[in-house]
């Protein structure tokens, strides 16, 4: 085992986590969804015969395999084997258009592909990118991985990836311009998983991880795929997010640890199902993937009773950065405190170089082993990014004298509303005390007279909540600058794929508003 300083327990890849896992507890439940159930030994099995079957066509160190896949056995399956084969692991959205995955693929230069069911008509056209047999559809119908389960010798031969060798490259959302592809070495990705287990410790053998978002993004993977393999535990995968289906898992399977986002946790509350629902088994959830609300939190574990810990990180560091500890203080808005090995600081949104002191805003930095290496064939934008030896996140916070780190808002997001500066965050946190609101997001546009004024969308429950019921709320609560010029009711806020508030849009509908 491989420890580095300040960060205990580490193994040198996800691959060596699993194995030793295997190696404990052969026997154990790994991995449950649908009809698939599979065990240790032969979870490894069907890892290894994947990498070994890759290796032997051509596949290894400085190549890269992309899996377009949804939920299921096969996609956690293929995720430690493409990283055991020692290629890069390139995990992509399956609903992605193919004039969307034409630039990654071509920027990405991945060797092998292996898609689903649900990825079949976008890849079509760009199937010719890759060499005969190289390119496999998994599935019912189609291979599956799970072929391997029962040749459990093969664990034997398991290869082990280096440790400073490239794990995966995970494209971010692309919130302006191209996607870019964040480079994580083995190392880096397995540091930050013992990272995150110093905070929010797992019981070995015991625990049972519900995986609802999906699994070809970052969090899922950290908090869900990776997080059940560390500790030997159960993971049960959802093939598809339905909130009846979710409340029924937790009973039935005893989940004791869900990962979820803001989005989830108010679905699941607004469902019928809810109140009657068995979720006596939980024993702490952990909120990530974008900002949650105080007031969600406080109303899931009023009815639950079971704490959520809200976290905070990005792909560029490998994933998390900071989480409120499962055992000690933990502060309601806040996303607790940085993680093992890593700094956190607080600097000048102008310059970025000077520290600020506590309780003042500006924009998070962040170093530590788990940070990226860089962005992909993006030399400029890895040197804007990573500057002497501190990862800029783009995103404003301010840390109490505790330590504890707390959001306010993307730099690009923060709205300057007659010279005065807006975070949205802080809108909307307003908005979600009023007990109809059920989501809300806010925006800033361009105004010729104010520079830029606020322009809001909420989702109530009570359909006789208006817009100027909620204005009246918020001049309770805010100055005035802060309140939006237009605020809307709407029955649904558009989300991204993996089930944020798509903000993007929300500025596309805006330009349309009637802003006074």
């Amino acid at each position: 085992m491989t420890v580095h300083p300040g960060v205990p327990g580490a193994w040198p890849s996800v691959v060596h986590l699993l194995a030793d896992a295997a190696r404990r507890s052969p026997a154990a439940p790994a991995l449950i969804c649908g009809e698939d159930t599979l065990d240790y030994a032969a979870y490894v099995a069907c890892v290894a015969g994947l990498a070994l079957e890759l290796q032997s066509l051509g596949i290894g160190a400085g190549d890269r395999v992309a899996l377009l896949m949804g939920n299921g056995a096969d996609i956690a399956i293929a995720t430690f084997g493409v990283q055991a084969s020692g290629a890069q692991l390139v995990p992509l959205n399956p609903a992605y258009t193919a004039s969307e995955l034409g630039p990654i693929f071509g920027d990405a230069d991945c060797k092998a592909l292996l898609f689903d069911e649900s990825a079949e008509a976008s890849v079509a056209s760009l199937l010719p990118r890759f060499a005969p047999g190289l390119a496999w559809r998994v599935g019912p119908g189609a291979r599956r991985l799970t072929e391997w389960r029962d040749q459990t010798a093969l664990a034997d031969r398991l290869p082990l990836p280096q440790p400073e060798a490239l794990s995966t490259l995970q494209y971010t959302g692309g919130t302006t311009g191209r996607s870019k592809g964040v480079n994580l070495t083995h190392r880096a990705v397995a540091i930050n998983i013992a990272q995150r287990e110093a905070l929010l410790p797992t019981q070995r053998g015991r625990d049972r991880v519900l995986a609802i978002t999906p699994l070809f993004h970052v969090y899922a993977v950290a908090m869900g795929l990776y997080l059940a393999a560390n500790c030997g535990g159960t993971l049960v995968i959802a093939e598809r997010y339905r909130p009846e289906w979710v409340l029924e898992a937790i009973a039935r399977h005893r989940i004791t640890l869900l990962a979820a986002s803001p989005t989830i946790f108010i679905g699941l509350m607004a469902s019928e199902a809810f109140a009657r629902s068995d979720l006596s088994s939980l024993r702490l959830c952990y909120s990530g993937s974008s900002a949650l609300a105080a007031e969600t939190l406080r109303r899931w574990q009023d009815a639950t009773g079971c704490a959520i810990c809200e976290g905070y990180g990005q792909s560029e560091a490998g994933p998390v950065l900071s989480y409120n500890p499962a055992q000690g203080m933990r502060k309601v808005g806040s996303v607790g405190l940085a993680v093992p090995g890593t700094t956190i600081e607080i600097v000048d949104v102008e310059t970025g170089t000077r520290t600020l002191g506590v309780g003042e805003v500006g924009e998070i930095r962040a170093r530590g082993p788990q940070i990226m290496s860089g962005y992909r064939n993006l030399p400029q934008e890895t040197a804007l990014a990573l500057r002497d030896g501190w990862l800029h996140t783009g995103d404003l916070g301010e840390l109490d004298a505790d330590g504890y780190l707390t959001i306010r808002d993307r730099k690009k997001e923060m709205a300057i509303v007659g010279g005065y500066n807006v975070y949205p965050r802080e809108v909307e946190e307003a908005l979600f005390t009023h007990p109809a609101v059920q989501e809300a997001g806010v925006v800033g546009v361009p105004d010729a007279y104010r520079g830029e004024v606020l322009v809001g969308w909420v989702v109530v429950s009570d359909p006789q909540v208006a817009a100027d019921d909620l204005l009246a709320h918020l001049a309770q609560r805010l100055v005035r600058y802060k309140i939006p010029k237009t605020l809307l009711v709407v029955p649904a806020l558009p989300k991204t794929a993996v089930g944020k508030l798509d903000k993007n849009r929300l500025r596309q509908m805006a330009d349309g508003a009637p802003v006074p």
